[in-house]
């Protein structure tokens, strides 16, 4: 390909687009805004610009998460008779792919190597269209998932001109460098975003195939974004008093999963980072509500919204909370949690669980999260800096640690390394990713399951303070790693001489 540099065998001396591409193979290691210049430089200022618009990094460039590339690949994984390609450095496709069968993928993820010369002649772009075309099989797939990697994006690698559909089979192609989405989180809006997208084109061309998964033909409401899978059950019977129901879930299971996404009379922001997803229902004529029925307070805002959105009448409202509101209210009272506790971490539920934990009883003076200020979440940190709560969009690990250290809370929610300096000073601390989202959090289920963990890992609190003086000192300083000989012992060659 021409705009990604020419053959260097036709060159007396290297190119600037090999000399660029060489940078860009340095992935990780070539140093800050390199690999962004280079990739405008090469023709992806458009991709970029409109991730940043999308998804802006915070103060501090951007917070310590994991690879965000895994975020798309999970979502494209986790669907029907969908395949996925990776195309970027070795190692990066090693660690995605070793990170994704951690989590439970048990399908294969497609890998197409390069070297530089296949990156600056255009042989990649080549290469993965020649992949894209031998895996697209109609018999075995609806779409196939083409994900450029930090390198193949810095160099240009043009996936726009893959084929749209190959033999029926959709062609989805995205950017999702570590250098241009923040958040593996936000990355899942990447993918789930260009999907419905294709989806919306789809049905403004024509009929399309009905979701088996629909049941009944009453109006429905799209969650977005993953959750526990026993919540969207619940929120089903908090909705159907107004006469509503729960579409499929976006991200979503399969693709004609997507029509239902988009035919649905409300989307609900539960997760409130999905920018690309949220622009195509306003595209599609769908209103967006966010937060979440968390709580009392929160349920009852919550299907306010959901039904002025859907047009139900006041009556149904009233009916809705009714029916849910004394059994949410039942539930908090009869799991109370006394405890100080700090939540912090990258999922974006983040600021629904601190108001869990709240009306619970709780005190939270801090919630963090790595996910961005948005419209869609401004209920929840309103209510939560009214309750005392301070709020920190795009946290840092450095400021969810200040925080815990000021705090000294009973308990702290939060990612690995925020759990593993809670507990070396003491502190009982719980992984957010797979303690807090791995329980339900809406509805009498939500108002119920907080109280087990606070009780469950603050009463542990003592013997982790004996742990810490017994291990006082060892680990650290002359008592890391291999032993130090004192200095005062005599050595055998200075016995005798």
């Amino acid at each position: 390909m021409q705009d990604i540099g020419p053959d260097p065998r036709k060159a007396s001396a290297p190119s600037a687009a090999k000399k660029k591409a060489e940078k860009a193979l340095l992935g990780c290691h070539a140093g800050p805004g390199v690999m962004e210049d280079a990739a405008r430089s090469a023709g992806k200022s458009d991709t970029l610009d409109q991730l940043a618009a999308d998804y802006p990094k915070g103060p501090h460039d951007q917070p310590q998460s994991m690879c965000p590339a895994f975020g798309a690949l999970r979502v494209g994984l986790r669907m029907r008779r969908t395949a996925t390609i990776l195309s970027g450095s070795a190692c990066c496709v090693y660690g995605l792919t070793f990170t994704s069968h951690f989590y439970g993928a048990r399908r294969t993820v497609g890998y197409v190597p390069f070297n530089s010369e296949t990156l600056v002649t255009g042989q990649l772009y080549e290469d993965i269209r020649d992949a894209t075309k031998e895996i697209a099989d109609p018999e075995k797939y609806d779409a196939v998932v083409v994900i450029n990697l930090c390198v193949p994006t810095a160099s240009g690698v043009p996936l726009d001109r893959l084929p749209p559909q190959i033999d029926g089979v959709r062609i989805i192609g995205i950017d999702v460098p570590g250098f241009g989405v923040p958040t593996h989180a936000e990355a899942k809006d990447v993918l789930a975003g260009a999907m419905l997208r294709y989806a919306r084109k789809e049905i403004e061309a024509g009929p399309v195939a009905r979701p088996r998964s629909l049941k009944d033909d009453r109006p429905t409401v799209t969650l977005i974004g993953e959750l526990f899978p026993a919540d969207p059950v619940g929120i089903g019977a908090l909705l159907d008093p107004m006469g509503l129901s729960v579409a499929p879930q976006l991200p979503s299971r399969e693709w004609r999963d997507l029509y239902a996404c988009l035919d649905s009379r409300v989307a609900a922001a539960v997760h409130p980072f999905y920018i690309a997803s949220v622009r195509e229902f306003a595209t599609a004529g769908r209103p967006v509500v966010g937060s979440g029925p968390v709580g009392v307070d929160g349920t009852a805002a919550w299907l306010e919204k959901i039904g002025a959105a859907a047009g139900v009448s006041e009556k149904q409202i009233d009916a809705a909370k009714s029916a849910a509101l004394p059994a949410i209210r039942g539930a908090l009272a009869g799991n109370p949690v006394k405890a100080t506790v700090t939540v912090s971490g990258y999922e974006g539920s983040e600021l629904l669980v601190a108001r869990l934990l709240i009306e619970a009883g709780a005190r939270v003076p801090y919630v963090g999260t790595a996910c961005p200020k948005t419209e869609w979440s401004k209920d929840d940190r309103e209510w939560l800096e009214a309750k005392g709560c301070h709020v920190q969009y795009r946290a840092s690990l450095e400021q969810d640690l200040a925080a815990m250290k000021d705090v000294k809370p009973d308990l702290a929610l939060g990612t690995t390394p925020l759990v593993q300096a809670a507990k070396e000073q003491g502190t009982p601390a719980v992984y957010f990713t797979n303690m807090v989202s791995a329980r339900p959090l809406f509805g009498p289920a939500g108002a119920a399951s907080m109280a087990g963990i606070v009780a469950a890992q603050t009463g542990g609190r003592a013997r982790f303070a004996d742990m810490v003086d017994f291990f006082d000192g060892v680990g650290t300083g002359e008592t890391a790693g291999y032993t130090v000989p004192s200095r005062a012992a005599a050595s055998p060659m200075s016995a005798g001489d």
